[in-house]
């Protein structure tokens, strides 16, 4: 039987949880701490580099058949790609009245917090706002969604998968995702000081992990890695979209 890791790794590692633990250290550790650092110094290019490092490491560590058994394959069930669009616009505009109905504008709705680092001038013209809108839109629908589901819903999913099963596995990539989005989301740097919002950091776990499993659902509907990507681009645009034109 061919093996998924390249003949190198497989020097080290097995096609296993214990390589999925080694994931998640390697990748998430390094990112909180970036995303953290560029949420303070509003210095975000090493978070591009990270979701770069994410995205290649399906070819850095897995042969062809490896990547094959991680799903970055063609996509089947074509019109579940349409459904994972939809459910990822959903979701984003779903989370976006759920924050405006809890903390309105306030740096407590994660949206508000989220935005702030888009740095949207006061007063932009609309000509202007359309296209840094744009702009954040279409970085924000390839890099992460391609970065982020690769390594998730791919490397980690697939190797605690092959020893857990893949139910588990997707509660054990759900909660690195989510618990990793704390850097985003939750542990805040307002008014030059670090803040940890309890409540709201659990609403946006659980948002996170809850949306997650709806990637994983797209990715086992469409037998691809590609569905979770685009479900996630979706998400993403919706997102961006409440940020620039749905925020007071």
């Amino acid at each position: 039987m061919a093996k998924e890791l390249k003949p190198f790794w497989s020097n080290y590692f097995d096609f296993n949880w214990k390589f999925g633990l080694f994931l998640i250290l390697l990748i998430c550790i390094p990112r909180f701490i970036l995303v953290l650092n560029a949420n303070e110094t509003a210095n975000y290019g090493y978070i591009g580099l990270i979701m770069m490092v994410s995205a290649i490491a399906p070819f850095i560590f897995l042969s062809k058949n490896g990547r094959k058994a991680i799903g970055l394959t063609t996509p089947k069930n074509r019109h579940w790609l349409v459904l994972a669009i939809l459910w990822g616009l959903i979701f984003s505009v779903f989370l976006y009245f759920l924050g405006e109905l809890l903390y309105k504008d306030s740096f407590e709705n994660w949206y508000v917090y989220i935005g702030k680092s888009y740095n949207i001038p006061t007063g932009i013209q609309p000509n202007d706002k359309l296209v840094l809108f744009l702009i954040m839109a279409i970085t924000g629908m390839i890099f992460s969604p391609i970065g982020e589901e690769f390594f998730f819903r791919g490397l980690v999913h697939s190797s605690f998968a092959k020893s857990v099963g893949n139910t588990k596995a997707s509660i054990i990539d759900g909660s690195a995702f989510a618990l990793t989005h704390i850097s985003h989301f939750g542990l805040v740097y307002i008014q030059e000081e670090w803040r940890f919002l309890t409540f709201p950091t659990l609403i946006w776990v659980l948002s996170m992990f809850l949306v997650s499993i709806l990637f994983y659902r797209c990715r086992q509907k469409t037998t691809s890695l590609w569905g979770a990507v685009i479900c996630h681009a979706a998400f993403n645009l919706g997102m961006i979209y409440c940020i620039f034109y749905a925020l007071n």
